[in-house]
């Protein structure tokens, strides 16, 4: 797919989207982030896959989904980021990239973006007691210390019935700063 001259002068955001029962709503982040000028690519995990609308998601970016790494030769889908937003971010994610495992393209593009200087912002998506464990603990602890930036996507009153607000995707873009 070659750029446009409309594409090539907005900045592009890498959304990196894991498997987690919210990621059905990342049209939402979509909507936001192309709201702010930003043209968006989106790499899931291998198992995100399942979680959203993935033919829905690639005509509103007018991009594939990417999920495996390109073959050598290959063209590359997306230009360079801008910035990257991983949302909804696992315990699994967190952890692996934390410790340098780079084992899906998702986790190997979220190591080499930390290398690059790419702005990093994250929404986790995890459980109270995952968020409890050490190694979750220690995982946000290193990643803050190389400068990826962290939001509460369900920060807000808790609704009746101990229902959490819903996922506020916008504050990953809140993190990267106005468009």
């Amino acid at each position: 797919m070659t750029e446009t001259s409309a594409q090539a002068s907005k900045p592009f955001l890498y959304v990196v989207v894991c498997a987690a029962g919210v990621a059905s709503g990342i049209s939402k982040l979509i909507t936001a982030a192309e709201e702010r000028d930003w043209e968006v690519g989106v790499i899931a995990t291998p198992l995100a896959l399942g979680f959203f609308d993935t033919d829905a998601v690639g005509t509103q970016t007018g991009r594939p989904i990417r999920s495996a790494w390109r073959r050598p030769g290959d063209p590359r889908p997306f230009p360079a980021p801008d910035a990257v937003l991983v949302a909804p971010a696992t315990f699994n994610t967190v952890n692996k990239w934390s410790a340098g495992i780079a084992d899906t393209l998702a986790l190997g593009t979220l190591c080499e973006a930390h290398g690059l200087g790419v702005p990093i912002a994250v929404l986790p998506c995890v459980g109270d007691a995952l968020a409890a464990h050490p190694a979750y603990r220690a995982s946000l602890e290193r990643l803050r210390g190389m400068g990826v930036r962290f939001a509460d996507p369900y920060a807000g009153d808790v609704q009746q019935g101990d229902v959490r607000p819903e996922f506020g995707w916008e504050r990953g873009l809140e993190l990267l700063g106005a468009r």
